[in-house]
């Protein structure tokens, strides 16, 4: 019996060949897989982004939660006032959860600045 020998040929297209270089120079050694200015840039974006982003959910999850505590007081427990006043605590705190991010991102945005100045400088 003669032995075959199955390949297979696959073609990239040209995206594809920059993003698979791009995540091959990740794993080079030697320090090769240096990311550029642009990536630093874009990590440091999504950082303080993300930061600002997850202050303002928590806060906005624990104050919809501290409404619904209240909606339930009133409604199966039968606890109006204490309903109604931790209902109004709840709608408040999560009133905030918006600008409480814009401060938060202001504030890290200003944190951030100076690095990312300096590397889109050298672009």
């Amino acid at each position: 019996m003669e032995k075959q020998e199955n390949t297979v040929n696959i073609s990239y297209s040209p995206e594809e060949r920059k993003e698979m270089a791009s995540i091959r120079a990740k794993y080079l050694p030697g320090g090769q897989g240096q990311p550029t200015h642009l990536e630093q840039i874009r990590k440091l974006d999504a950082k303080v982004e993300g930061r600002a982003m997850a202050t303002a959910l928590t806060e906005g999850i624990i104050f919809t939660l501290i409404l619904g505590l209240g909606m339930t007081c009133v409604l199966v427990w039968n606890l109006p006032v204490i309903g109604v006043l931790l209902g109004l605590i709840g709608l408040g705190g999560a009133l905030c959860a918006w600008p409480l991010y814009q401060k938060v991102l202001k504030k890290e945005r200003a944190k951030a600045a100076p690095e990312i100045l300096r590397l889109s400088e050298n672009e």
